[in-house]
């Protein structure tokens, strides 16, 4: 018989680290904690199917993304005419891509739309004619759409990343879906509410002036000043909820030139208020504001509602400040909400609470299942083979274990298919146990020894076991690699135990197989 002696080493390492890994979950089971205290820490994450939570759906209006980036272009365009002298009859929009250029009859149109096309490079332009007037329309480029939108996309599932990194949800799992759709679950979420509120806000931040040269109560009677709407201070203010206002429709400031929001608190009353800074094209925007309005008041408007409206006292440059009846917690629910705003709107197409009561029974009948199809498994082994299916046995049990303490250090989350490929790979270790058994009976029938049918039991069956196990490992990782979901929560545990599966196969069988035949002289095999 050949020298083995690497063999009990690696299988000692191997069930030692993994004994490492399951402990700390052991632990938490046992002492009914929330995170286990042993090192290395790690424990083995439940799904959403197994421990109830939050499941969203949300949509990116990328559309709107394509219609922003014309709105600032056009407003660009305009600047961009007054710049450079270009003389026009009529500027205006189209439709959602494309609007028009009408030169004045005394503009050289060959030299404005060269100006024009070397600064709007992303645009598509159309020089022609229409009733006796020179018009170049200006079309977003196919491929400048399929980037903004891409764009504003990916923003979007970064933004709402971080919203759930700052709300302190537990091994969140998010993930886009097709072009336009965002997959967030939320295991072990308790505020549903809250989760909601938070991930789902768009962060839309606008500063309007105030009407007061006009009456709110007429315009509530249906009399709506023209350039002027009616918006409601926000829900939850203690003080003001519900109340309408008068403002003017025009904005003056969006939250697109943020750059930064924090939570700050009044020295002369412990007030909690939102403090918030703009980059340097948004200060200079605010002090031009802040300057032309003094005495007047400057609506903030966050996702059309109004959060505060105060009088302009001086010019204000570079920082503002949204004050407003905050609690600590509303507070730093507006920064998070201003500082990851999302660049284009964003709502919640579905959502499902999933309930712990449905997670503990999803827990429970998965394991009896689990426990059925072992307990089957290991009858089976020890009618079947005997002495040998007891060893059979032993190696499926250090292959759960294995697995387990996979999943555990690779920090994988386990969900109720992946409880099904744990099951799968039962079968499949025992299958290889079969395999080199049957093996070594044909080769116990030609007179060999035990320790020579071992052997070549062993060898013979190696390559026939590798093959259907690499065969599925592959299958495992490309459902992992284009799986989402359930199918990737199959595919880890699938993975692990194909792995798995090999190891006490072909090393721990093999292992106990010559221990017993080297150490305690068997000569015969029960098997």
């Amino acid at each position: 018989m050949k020298t083995t002696s690497w063999r009990p080493i690696v299988v000692i390492v191997v069930l030692l680290a993994a004994l490492v890994y399951v402990l700390p979950t052991l632990q938490m089971v046992l002492e009914k904690k929330e995170s286990p205290t042993l090192w290395p820490h790690n424990k083995i994450n439940l799904g959403l199917d197994l421990q109830g939570g939050m499941h969203l759906v949300l949509q990116v209006d990328t559309d709107k993304a394509v219609e922003n980036t014309v709105d600032r272009s056009f407003d660009e365009l305009r600047a961009f005419m007054r710049q450079n002298d270009i003389r026009v009859a009529a500027l205006k929009r189209t439709d959602a891509t494309t609007f028009t250029v009408v030169l004045d009859e005394r503009e050289d149109a060959d030299r404005s739309k060269g100006l024009i096309a070397d600064e709007f490079r992303d645009f598509n332009l159309e020089d022609r004619t229409r009733e006796g007037q020179r018009e170049i329309v200006l079309q977003l480029k196919s491929d400048e759409i399929e980037r903004v939108k891409k764009l504003s996309f990916e923003k979007a599932v970064l933004k709402v990343r971080n919203r759930v990194d700052e709300y302190g949800a537990r091994e969140p799992d998010i993930r886009p879906q097709g072009e336009d759709r965002i997959i967030v679950q939320l295991p072990g979420v308790i505020d549903a509410d809250k989760a909601r509120k938070e991930i789902g806000r768009t962060g839309n931040l606008e500063f309007k002036l105030v009407d007061e040269s006009n009456d709110v109560r007429q315009a509530l009677s249906g009399s709506v000043p023209p350039g002027s709407e009616i918006r409601y201070y926000r829900k939850d203010d203690p003080d003001m909820a519900g109340r309408p206002i008068l403002l003017k429709k025009e904005t003056l400031l969006t939250g697109d030139y943020l750059s930064e929001a924090r939570v700050k608190f009044d020295p002369a009353n412990g007030q909690p208020y939102v403090a918030i800074k703009f980059n340097p094209k948004g200060a200079r925007i605010f002090a031009d504001i802040t300057e032309k309005h003094i005495h007047e008041r400057l609506a903030i408007v966050l996702d059309n509602e109004v959060y505060s409206a105060p009088e302009i006292q001086s010019k204000i440059t570079g920082e503002g400040m949204i004050t407003g009846n905050f609690t600590d917690d509303s507070a730093k629910s507006l920064a998070l909400v201003l500082r990851e705003a999302f660049p284009t709107p964003v709502k919640i197409l579905y959502e499902k609470s999933v309930g712990p009561s449905l997670g503990e029974d999803s827990i429970r009948k998965g394991l009896l299942s689990m426990l059925i199809g072992g307990v089957l498994v290991v009858l089976f082994m020890i009618v079947y083979y005997k002495g040998s299916g007891v060893i059979a046995d032993a190696a499926l049990v250090l292959n759960i274990i294995l697995i387990a303490g996979g999943l555990a250090a690779f920090n994988a989350t386990l969900t109720l298919p992946g409880i099904a490929g744990i099951i799968l790979t039962i079968g499949m270790a025992v299958d290889a146990n079969v395999l080199i058994f049957e093996r070594i009976r044909e080769e116990l029938r030609l007179g060999k020894t035990a320790r020579a049918a071992v052997d070549a039991g062993f060898e013979r069956a190696t390559l026939t076991i590798m093959d259907a196990n690499v065969t599925t490992l592959i299958a495992a990782v490309v459902l992992f690699q284009f799986g989402s979901g359930p199918v990737k929560g199959f595919a880890v545990t699938l993975s692990l135990g194909v792995v798995a599966s090999l190891f006490t196969a072909l090393i721990v069988s093999r292992v106990i197989f010559e221990f017993l035949l080297t150490k305690r002289s068997i000569k015969t095999l029960s098997i």
